[in-house]
């Protein structure tokens, strides 16, 4: 009993969780201490790096193809500002994606960057002396780099180049020459720039410089294209791009009249509509003057009415003597009545209406007396009358712009019922519904049948789209790869540190804490090696105490024996090492 409890003291482990810990890590080798503390330390390095990896900012482009004077500046300021920043291998410079567009606007608060162009800020660091020549040079440098600067603000121009051409001025009239000015344009890819915009840059630069009329503003695309001349050949060819654009517009508001009265009807996406409109923009102004026969004389209009009457009696021979008063008397051819005086008529004798009376003449209102008979009478009467003519003049000038005719064609799906058996079925709409569908688009359209206009209304079940064919595959997704990737990385650095663990560190730890069966196993080959070499020693301690208690300790042991003879049979060295480490630990 004193042997085996003495034995017990001295392999029992300290108390001290350090103490225990320098113990376990003094049961291994020197090669395997030292192959344990690298992968222990590999581990904790890779756990922080993945950690620091984690947190990390996510980059995100900030600019790119910076000039060398604009990097400058925009890294300086990044520094100031105490941004962090770097380089990526396109030469994009990266900033974490959270600050970017607060970085930028502080940027642009600073006039950066700069393009490469410089303004008038050039003036403002003139040297004193500076001649006169340098001094039109720089202001000439700084008002095309203004007008670059302008012109980059068009959402679709990427960069812009103005080169002006300003002659000296002279004062010889013959010899003066206009400005002219040169425009390149860098644009965005996928963007055009249309007539209206490029007629724009033209004025822009033309009102920008003194002098400079606008025909001499000649505008290029990054690959030569002359643009300065669009406007005019569109309109030489008869395609003026906003007479297409007024085309659509009443094409579209067609359409969409026709939409928000069918929409309420058939559902969104059960109907499509399609509009053509002819429009005429041929400019027309008539002028036409017409004159209409003549109505009857009651309902012409005097436009002047003139008469002129005439009348001359000739007086009794005398006056003057001469050959034309002395003239003999006619002879009379019958006796001659000399009328009553007073005018009054002879007994017997009635006037007639509308005669004279005998021996007095009234015509143009002059009225003389007959004197004698056979005295030469004469008398004339002229009537002239104007009536007004008809006339109209009529001044007609089409509109530009007339709706011609007008074409319509829509088409109808199919209503979607449920069938006898529960699935989804389409049905053809009924003859009145498709009737009150047509007459709802030909009032919403304006349909005019003298006008020419036509509609066309259909009744076809829809194909589904297949939208399969234009998704793009999840292992394509962008998005998907890159997730891919994070997580790649992640089961990577998972993977070597279960590789480092399973392979170096647990076999280490088992080492250095052994399990407790192992432990049991190496106590029960203790009492084997006592029975072997101490006789019934051992046997003799088991046998006080309660009698059940006894007989189960005495089984256990029993067993314990026999699996050490077990195991020294089978692996005699393990029981030799055994033995060798109490010979060691006793020596030490």
């Amino acid at each position: 009993m004193a042997a085996t409890t003495e034995t017990t003291a001295g392999t029992a482990p300290g108390t001290n969780p350090v103490e225990r810990l320098r113990e376990a890590f003094n049961r291994l080798g020197e090669q395997q201490k030292i192959i344990f503390l690298v992968a222990v330390a590999a581990v904790v390095a890779i756990v922080i790096g993945a950690i620091l990896w984690s947190r990390q900012p996510d980059w995100k482009v900030l600019f790119s193809n910076l000039t060398e004077k604009d990097g400058g500046a925009i890294i300086a300021a990044l520094e100031t500002q105490n941004v962090p920043h770097r380089y990526s291998d396109t030469g994009a410079l990266l900033v974490p994606a959270e600050r970017v567009h607060e970085v930028r606007l502080k940027l642009a608060s600073q006039g950066l960057p700069r393009g490469g162009l410089v303004g008038f800020e050039l003036m403002e660091n003139q040297k004193f002396g500076i001649s006169q020549f340098a001094e039109q040079v720089n202001y000439q440098r700084g008002l095309e780099g203004e007008l670059a600067r302008t012109i980059q603000s068009i959402g679709s121009v990427q960069g812009a180049r103005v080169h002006l051409a300003i002659p000296k001025p002279s004062v010889f009239v013959r010899e003066e020459q206009k400005p002219t000015a040169s425009v390149m344009l860098n644009l965005y890819p996928g963007r055009a720039l249309d007539a209206g915009q490029i007629a724009g840059i033209a004025h822009l630069v033309s009102s920008s410089v003194p002098q400079l009329p606008m025909s001499n503003v000649t505008v290029i695309d990054q690959n030569g294209a002359l643009l300065s001349q669009l406007k005019s050949k569109l309109t030489e060819a008869g395609m003026d791009p906003a007479q297409l654009k007024y085309v659509r517009e009443i094409e579209d508001g067609i359409s969409k009249r026709i939409e928000e009265i069918l929409k309420p009807v058939l559902g969104p996406d059960n109907f499509r509509v399609q509009v053509a409109a002819d429009l005429d923009f041929s400019h027309s102004e008539q002028t036409a003057e017409t004159f209409r026969p003549n109505g009857t004389p009651e309902t012409n209009v005097i436009r002047s009415q003139q008469n002129n009457e005439t009348a001359s009696v000739n007086q009794a021979t005398g006056g003057v003597p001469g050959a034309l008063s002395n003239q003999p008397p006619v002879p009379a051819t019958a006796p001659i009545t000399q009328p009553a005086v007073g005018g009054a008529t002879a007994p017997g004798q009635a006037g007639k209406p509308g005669e004279q009376p005998p021996g007095k003449i009234d015509v143009s209102g002059i009225t003389a007396p007959l004197n004698a008979a056979g005295q030469p009478i004469s008398a004339s009467k002229n009537s002239t009358i104007n009536y007004e003519v008809d006339k109209t003049v009529r001044y007609t000038k089409q509109a530009v712009g007339e709706v011609r005719r007008l074409s319509a064609a829509v088409v109808v799906n199919h209503r979607k019922d449920v069938g006898k058996d529960g699935k989804p079925i389409t049905k053809p709409l009924a003859d009145s519904e498709m009737k009150q569908i047509n007459e709802l688009v030909r009032e919403a359209m304006g349909y005019n049948k003298e006008r020419g206009d036509s509609l066309s209304v259909a009744n076809a079940p829809f194909t589904p789209v297949d939208h399969s064919a234009n998704e793009i595959p999840i292992w394509k997704d962008p998005e998907n790869i890159s997730y891919l990737k994070d997580i790649l990385k992640y089961l990577l650095i998972a993977a070597i540190v279960a590789f480092i663990y399973l392979k170096i560190i647990q076999p280490s730890l088992k080492t250095m804490f052994p399990p407790p069966a192992k432990s049991e196993e190496a106590g029960g080959a203790e009492g084997a090696g006592g029975g072997i070499f101490g006789g019934e020693a051992g046997g003799a301690d088991y046998e006080e105490g309660e009698e059940g208690a006894t007989a189960v300790h005495i089984d256990h042991y029993a067993v314990k024996v026999q699996k050490a003879r077990d195991i020294a049979q089978t692996d005699p060295k393990a029981v030799a090492n055994i033995i060798k480490d109490w010979m060691g630990a006793n020596a030490g």
